[in-house]
């Protein structure tokens, strides 16, 4: 991890760098499934580019969170891994943490919030973690997961506010690059679904290694676009609310102090999407393109067919980030 100059206001930041991201390509060999990336004719058409699709939702756990997760929590030393790990997450993450947890063979505490989806707190506490509930809108969920950490002498997994976490999601961008150029292409856009940043700060790293002139872009709902405004103003900026969007998982209050860093340096902007315009993407993957995409994990693919990011005569990928999604919520959207 490289450790630029820090500013004024506090200690430097340990940044992931693209040898992060390759080694975590090692440390999760074998273990994350190499998912596709598809294109779609129908889509093509529409866009009037080529467009590829990288299905993270056939991922181990449903979303890319699993990468992440894994990656810090192999790397934890032997001394260390019998107090467990402690996350906090609306869903993706807590999956992905649980699972890793129980690969790896260690205790796992999620604190998750009430109103999360049934079929997310549902998904952790079978792969055998501690699901802690909290009430988003009054209570600080990092708090309340420090605590656990300090009393248990556990190690804490973010959500994407770590070089580990990052360099893990950065295998995603890999993949890419590696299935385009074996068809002669390289990225010209990458369109990411943003909560904390950590995905679009990993996978940029790995493309802009590879593809300096491609455009990295974050996709969040309407209401909740801390990145795009964050971006604009060169400064951390924070959502007014912690709910009341279909996309779940997309509700983190700002961008993460790691991942805003990255991605500046990357020159990364952010375009959005509506609750409508959502609703339509995930109806679209599912009748055009036989995919199962929740709501949070759609948002790019929102964003691309409104128009918000000119594709024409481009090569455009577009991350499906998450497939969890509750059966009523989904057959609603489909229907």
């Amino acid at each position: 991890m490289t450790t630029p100059d820090s500013v004024a206001s506090g200690p430097p930041l340990a940044l992931p760098t693209i040898a992060d991201v390759e080694a975590a390509v090692a440390r999760l060999a074998g273990v994350a499934l190499r998912t596709p990336l598809i294109a779609s004719p129908a889509l093509d058409a529409r866009i009037g580019g080529r467009v590829f699709l990288k299905a993270e939702t056939l991922q181990r756990t449903g979303s890319f969170k699993f990468r992440g997760a894994y990656n810090k929590i192999a790397a934890i030393p032997e001394s260390r891994r019998a107090a467990g790990v402690v996350a906090f997450s609306s869903g993706n993450h807590a999956q992905g943490v649980a699972a890793a947890a129980a690969l790896l063979g260690l205790p796992a505490v999620i604190v998750m919030p009430a109103d999360a989806p049934a079929s997310k707190r549902a998904r952790t506490a079978a792969f055998g973690a501690e699901v802690v509930l909290y009430d988003r809108v009054r209570e600080d969920r990092e708090a309340i997961a420090k605590k656990i950490t300090q009393e248990r002498g556990a190690t804490l997994v973010p959500p994407f506010d770590d070089p580990f976490v990052i360099a893990g999601q950065g295998t995603v961008g890999i993949e890419i690059v590696a299935d385009l150029d074996a068809l002669g292409l390289s990225p010209d856009i990458v369109l990411v679904n943003a909560s904390g940043g950590g995905l679009t700060a990993g996978i940029a790293l790995a493309v802009k290694a590879a593809a300096p002139q491609a455009r990295i872009f974050t996709a969040e709902p309407e209401g909740f676009d801390d990145h795009a405004r964050s971006f604009a103003s060169g400064r951390r900026e924070r959502n007014a609310a912690m709910s009341g969007s279909l996309c779940d998982a997309l509700l983190s209050p700002s961008p993460g102090e790691i991942t805003f860093a990255v991605n500046t340096a990357s020159n990364v902007a952010g375009v959005t999407a509506s609750e409508e315009e959502v609703g339509h993407a995930v109806a679209f993957a599912f009748h055009e393109l036989k995919l199962v995409v929740e709501p949070g994990g759609a948002v790019g693919l929102a964003a691309l067919l409104a128009g918000r990011v000119d594709a024409r005569g481009k090569v455009a990928v577009v991350v499906l980030s998450g497939g969890n999604v509750d059966a009523d919520v989904f057959a609603r959207l489909i229907g």
